[in-house]
């Protein structure tokens, strides 16, 4: 009687609606397994679907990405046609497997960056390939027994002259590449002649392979939407005087105004923080811009050095404004009637700056020489001397004073000893480290405008027409005819 009333106990819960449900029982060990692995299922399809949200918003954001993916199927695709179809195999037989992994290797996603490789790998293969052979030619001479410690020495003292090469700066940056292949197509060449008789034949198989798919490479990259170093180039730097000019904008309104918004200044100061980041791309943009053809607007000896110029002076500029973001954010802040004292003298130095820098984006982006960039110098350079005026006729007395007063009143208000509060100079040191500041990124923009000058010289911009600003126009609106 007890099993059969077990077997019919049940467990109820009232639910809102004022009818009740049944709880089953815990399922068994099959149960529990199907539980997990439906779990596991669900993650991993979780999982899948944001790589595959992720890769579809790469695509969008940048649909060249997709296009260099489509470009490196098809080198590959016409380049295994000499492993697959039987008359181009009887013609190279295994080595056809050398154009294949040659392709691999070298294409990348802009055209200086595939010639960079291409010719590197051409060079040091055929200087590799020479040199083993003549080396295994005077070993060959030398008898069984000289032979191969004739070859060892030789690996050891290329591989080791040319390991030390990869450390001197200059070679490093355009030829770090081809020192590799040279090392590895020396040791293959000296290992490998050791053993094989027909030495000859499988180094012009190896370099022929190597430059079919060079070739391959250099064709389907520059005639299927090409991608430029020297472009990508060129949009970073005008890019990030943007950002810049931005982030200066941000900066000073944030710190004259009353209520700011948070949210508004940080998306704003992504802008120095990228300058400051862009040195790594902008050497490898630029090295590997000289390996390109004439395109555009580019001659082949188009002066990319300067253009990592514009970005130190940049990142400079870049530095200070970091410094006039701490400003913002530091617990001591100058008191309100002296903010507002400067405010205008700040603001306008501000908008003077921003016009400069947004003259040279102009120039850079037209590549044509500005015709008021000038005026617009002195202009800022007036404005920057009013505000070092305005902070030197401030007496010092008034400042204490000023600051005294509110700190008193404060206190009273607080209830709190003016003694816990920072003195009066300190409080006012935040305001002239602002004030620093904006003189110092206006002396760095005019290093700035010396690196774009210098830029329009190198690369023979376009002079300006002269257009001259009507009389009653403000020297403040003027705007570059270009």
């Amino acid at each position: 009687m007890a099993k059969k009333a077990s077997s019919r106990l049940e467990w109820r819960i009232n639910v809102p609606d004022g009818t009740s449900k049944v709880l089953e029982p815990e399922s068994g060990a099959v149960g529990k397994i199907w539980l997990g692995l439906k779990g596991c299922m669900g993650i991993i399809v979780l999982k899948v679907r944001r790589v595959l949200e992720n890769a579809w918003h790469i695509g969008v954001a940048d649909p060249r990405k997709v296009i260099h993916c489509i470009k490196v199927g098809l080198a590959l695709s016409i380049v295994s046609l000499f492993y697959y179809m039987r008359p181009l195999y009887d013609d190279f037989g295994g080595n056809a497997m050398w154009a294949v992994m040659t392709v691999v290797v070298v294409f990348e996603y802009t055209v200086g960056a595939t010639f960079y490789k291409c010719i590197n790998r051409v060079i040091a293969t055929f200087l590799a390939g020479a040199l083993g052979v003549g080396i295994h030619l005077v070993a060959e001479q030398s008898g069984d027994q000289l032979k191969p410690i004739i070859l060892g020495i030789s690996v050891f003292l290329f591989a080791s002259a040319a390991t030390f090469s990869r450390f001197i700066p200059s070679v490093k940056a355009r030829f770090d590449y081809g020192a590799m292949i040279f090392i590895l197509t020396f040791s293959l060449v000296s290992v490998s002649g050791y053993r094989v008789v027909e030495l000859f034949e499988l180094a012009h198989l190896r370099l022929s392979t190597i430059a079919i798919g060079t070739s391959l490479c250099i064709l389907v990259t520059m005639l299927f939407c090409p991608v430029w170093a020297g472009c990508e180039l060129h949009h970073l730097i005008h890019q990030n005087m943007e950002k810049l000019a931005d982030s200066l904008d941000g900066c000073v309104t944030e710190y004259f105004k009353e209520n700011g918004s948070e949210k508004d200044l940080n998306k704003k100061m992504q802008g120095y923080k990228c300058v400051l980041n862009s040195k790594a791309a902008e050497e490898s943009m630029a090295n590997f811009a000289r390996w390109e053809p004439t395109h555009g607007r580019f001659n082949f000896r188009h002066p990319w050095k300067q253009y990592l110029k514009i970005g130190a002076s940049l990142r400079n500029c870049a530095y200070c404004i970091e410094t006039l973001n701490s400003c913002i954010s530091s617990e001591i802040q100058a008191p309100a009637c002296l903010r507002k004292h400067f405010s205008n003298k700040c603001m306008k130095a501000s908008s003077y700056s921003i016009n400069v820098l947004k003259e040279l984006v102009i120039t850079i982006v037209k590549m044509k020489k500005s015709s008021n960039i000038d005026v617009k110098v002195a202009e800022m350079n007036f404005a920057v001397e009013e505000l070092v005026d305005a902070l030197k006729s401030l007496p010092t007395t008034h400042l204490i004073a000023t600051t005294t007063g509110e700190e008193s009143t404060k206190a009273k208000a607080e209830g709190v000893e003016g003694s816990e509060h920072p003195s009066p100079i300190m409080k006012v040191l935040p305001l002239v480290k602002v004030v620093s500041s904006m003189v110092e990124i206006a002396t760095r923009i005019g290093g700035v405008v010396n690196a774009v000058e210098e830029l329009a010289r190198l690369a023979e911009f376009k002079a300006a027409k002269d257009g001259k600003p009507k009389q009653n126009q403000p020297t403040d609106k003027l705007v570059a005819d270009h």
